[in-house]
């Protein structure tokens, strides 16, 4: 018995070797070789079944076997008439594959059109080539020529456009077919919308400072489209605003200066009229690409017009607004200066010291949070009022870092070494009561209680508030110098650490961001009962019924005035 074993484990190995495994392709050659050799498809069209050996190993598949890609044939093809099975691309081409088959051509495939483009319809069979080759059929200058089998009129069309023409010329920056429908996941452009055709097809050239400044294109064909009204209108989501081909036409794009263009000034009644029945000559002279100069890319009379309308609306506007600023400004601060001196503010909140300390603190803040947002979103409107100096920026973030992390040294050099300081500390510090408060509060913004905590110099707001700046401040300035020290950071520590820091100072800056225009600015601006500001932040004074009706609790003996500056009571 154990002789046998061998032998039939031998039997078994073989039976399991496909039927096809010792074709050649010099065996698949003997038939396809000769080049009357063909067969009718399902739509009556003849397919050639001949295969050129010479181009054969001249292509991208020269080193795959006939069974490489035929894997259904057997030695007993074509004597058994089984059709072989279309070839099955995605074995190797799985991407690629991916895409057609979301295509207009794999969807109309998938929706019984046998007579559909496929791969071998584009790439040809056995003599795929480099796109990169003249002779390949989906060469720049032959996409034409291959797109044409299936789309004469629409190849008519653009062979005599600009597009084609430059083609002709040599120019390989010209579009093709794929160059706007795309290459694998080929997209008919038939009801795409206006922001789809002029931001993502005609704007791949038109808005490409390169190739605008190497053929003498002008720079701003999107940018003022855009800005026109059918440019705005698709912006806002309109579905029928017209867009470039509505004007310029799809294939046949040619030049204004072309009779037959749509955009030539004999057709222009005919193009605008597809939008706006009854638009006559008249009508149809508007500019729509008109530059932000005012300029319309003519001298005409109306464009000229238009621009000096432009010019003295200008200086209208300056002129007139900036005298209403001035009188209203001047004008709110004498009044203001006038109510402050007839309600009399003697009690003193804040000293000259605390003042100046308050005032570079939000002036680094404010600082640091336009230039940083301004350096996260450098396309941002915030980025452009700061000019177009990255560095600027940069460093101008950096200085006003230096400054907060200094006047937060200073402010603890303050607390301990000096009276105020100490002082200002320990009624900062948070107790019970404050907890207490919280509760308190809570009470009395629900209505389920009439009177709102009593408290005495801080409350729970102001000193949750003074801890979050202290909290900010530490961690914006250790992740902002691990940041800009990133070099010398990792010297000792994983890169890692810095991208953590990264998106630690970003969130902690939204974070504080908000905290000040939701918290601290209704507290200072919009409370009703210090709106338009509490002046206290200008020279440290209150008027004694604020600070009865805030600080209730506060010893009087510890109420500063004007009068008592060290704060002591009269004896």
């Amino acid at each position: 018995m154990h002789r046998v074993l061998p032998w039939l484990f031998t039997l078994l190995l073989f039976a399991a070797v496909p039927a096809f495994a010792g074709l050649k392709n010099s065996d698949c050659l003997d038939c396809h070789g000769d080049n009357t050799l063909f067969q009718t498809n399902s739509a009556g069209k003849a397919i050639s079944l001949f295969v050129d050996a010479a181009k054969l190993k001249l292509s991208a598949h020269r080193t795959n076997e006939c069974i490489s890609c035929h894997t259904d044939v057997t030695v007993k093809h074509p004597d058994d008439n089984r059709p072989l099975a279309p070839v099955n691309c995605a074995r190797c081409h799985e991407r690629q594959t991916e895409s057609f088959n979301a295509s207009s051509h794999g969807l109309a495939l998938k929706a019984g059109h046998d007579g559909a483009a496929t791969c071998r319809d584009c790439h040809d069979t056995h003599e795929i080539i480099s796109d990169n080759s003249p002779t390949s059929p989906i060469y720049y200058s032959r996409q034409a020529e291959t797109c044409g089998a299936c789309h004469e009129r629409e190849t008519r069309d653009w062979e005599q456009s600009v597009h084609g023409r430059a083609v002709q010329a040599g120019s390989h920056d010209a579009p093709t077919c794929t160059g706007c429908h795309d290459e694998h996941k080929i997209r008919s452009l038939k009801g795409s919308s206006t922001m789809s055709i002029s931001e993502d097809v005609c704007s791949r050239c038109h808005a490409s400072e390169r190739l605008n400044t190497k053929y003498n294109l002008p720079a701003d064909r999107v940018t003022t489209f855009f800005e026109s009204y059918h440019g705005l209108a698709a912006q806002y989501g309109s579905t029928v605003a017209a867009n470039c081909a509505s004007c310029h036409g799809f294939h046949k794009v040619l030049p204004s200066s072309d009779t037959n263009s749509t955009i030539n000034k004999i057709n222009l009644v005919v193009t605008c009229g597809k939008c706006h029945p009854g638009a006559n000559q008249e009508f149809s002279i508007g500019k729509i690409h008109v530059a932000p100069d005012g300029q319309a890319g003519g001298v005409d009379f109306g464009s000229r017009l238009n621009n000096w309308t432009r010019r003295i609306y200008l200086f209208l506007i300056f002129t007139t607004i900036g005298g209403m600023l001035a009188h209203n400004g001047i004008l709110f601060v004498k009044k203001t200066a006038a109510r402050l001196r007839r309600t009399g503010r003697p009690v003193v909140r804040m000293t000259t010291s605390q003042c100046w300390q308050h005032f570079v603190l939000a002036t680094s803040f404010i600082v640091l949070a336009v230039t940083g947002f301004a350096l996260k979103f450098p396309d941002s409107w915030l980025a452009k009022v700061l000019g177009s100096s990255e560095p600027f920026r940069r460093w101008a973030h950096r200085v006003a870092g230096i400054v907060m992390l200094g006047v937060g040294l200073y402010h603890l050099i303050y607390l301990l070494a000096t009276r105020d300081g100490r002082k200002l500390l320990a009624d900062l510090f948070p107790v019970k009561k404050d907890a207490l408060d919280v509760l308190r509060a809570v009470c009395y913004l629900a209505g389920w209680s009439p009177d709102k905590p009593k408290i005495g110099r801080f409350g729970y707001a102001e000193k949750m508030e003074y801890w979050a700046v202290v909290w900010g401040t530490l961690i914006m300035g250790a992740t902002g110098l691990a940041i800009w020290l990133k070099i010398d950071v990792t010297q000792f520590l994983p890169r890692w650490v810095v991208t953590v820091a990264t998106t630690i100072h970003y969130y902690e800056a939204v974070l504080a961001c908000l905290a000040i225009i939701v918290w601290h600015f209704y507290h200072v601006i919009f409370d009703p009962e210090v709106y338009p500001l509490n002046t206290a932040c200008l020279d440290g004074r209150i008027s004694e019924e604020f600070q009865a009706h805030e600080h209730p609790l506060e010893p009087a003996a510890e109420t500063r005035r004007a009068d008592n500056p060290r704060g002591f009571e009269e004896r």
